[in-house]
């Protein structure tokens, strides 16, 4: 099988210290085929403060001194991952007519600004009820981002989950998710399947079966490794996941444009 991490960060990233070059020979020793980097390029920093920059002119370079290492032992792609750019229309349309640009993932890591826009890393989970209302707005917040052509793929539904308790459901949110995975399939946008290093394969079953049945047919996936060590983690398993559930390829991206692969 044609073994691809469509997420994954490096020393862009505000989160990682990782050089390309240790990304892209980690992916090698996983056996991984095709490698994509996904920096984060979030418009609202952890506390919610806009942030205008991003170090696109370093990312390029040091794609472009690390690809020609990995020339026939790997395929890299250069993509971004693009936290709430619906927030900043211009700047989004600015940031993606970058031509050396291959794919884009559409992510929330931030509340809404009218609930003061910091990460929702940063909150405290141990009430419910501030976890319901952090998945309310959330989902708020996917929506208004679904609908713009900001993104290739809807990064990490499930985002949050990761940092709340165990008991707290999704059974509230079907049909909210149903509405922005339609929206999606509509536009011919996909979404990726992140196994967040590794840890989470099972709890992408309900939400992946929702996305079959609204027409969505695009999946990418993507390990979220922000260090050489978690690069490929949990792909083999999250593609055996996507098979059974009758999806019949993924997809890589050029320039921001799907190719197909079978299983």
């Amino acid at each position: 099988m044609y073994l691809t991490d469509y997420h994954t960060h490096t020393q862009i990233s505000p989160d990682s210290s990782a050089p390309l070059e240790h990304m892209a020979q980690a992916a090698v020793d996983a056996g991984v085929q095709e490698l994509c980097i996904t920096d984060h390029l979030d418009l609202l920093d952890l506390h919610g403060a806009p942030r205008l920059t991003y170090d696109w002119a370093g990312s390029l370079r040091q794609f472009q001194q690390t690809a020609p290492r990995f020339v026939h032992k790997l395929q890299l792609r250069l993509g971004l991952e693009f936290g709430v750019p619906h927030t900043n229309p211009a700047l989004a349309e600015q940031v993606l007519s970058l031509p050396q640009l291959d794919f884009v993932i559409g992510s929330i890591h931030n509340q809404s600004r009218a609930r003061g826009g910091g990460d929702f890393y940063c909150l405290d989970y141990s009430d419910h009820g501030v976890c319901y209302e952090a998945l309310d707005d959330y989902f708020s917040s996917m929506a208004q981002l679904a609908q713009t052509d900001y993104y290739d793929v809807l990064g990490h539904i499930i985002y949050p989950l990761r940092y709340m308790p165990e008991g707290i459901v999704l059974d509230d949110y079907w049909a909210r998710m149903e509405h922005i995975f339609r929206i999606a399939a509509d536009r011919g946008k996909g979404v990726e399947i992140n196994t967040y290093r590794g840890r989470t394969i099972d709890q992408w079953r309900p939400v992946l079966e929702l996305y079959r049945a609204c027409g969505g047919e695009i999946i990418t996936v993507g390990s979220d490794a922000h260090a050489p060590g978690d690069v490929g983690a949990g792909l083999r398993e999250a593609c055996a996941l996507a098979a059974d559930l009758g999806f019949r390829y993924f997809a890589t991206y050029t320039g921001r444009r799907p190719e197909f692969h079978k299983w």
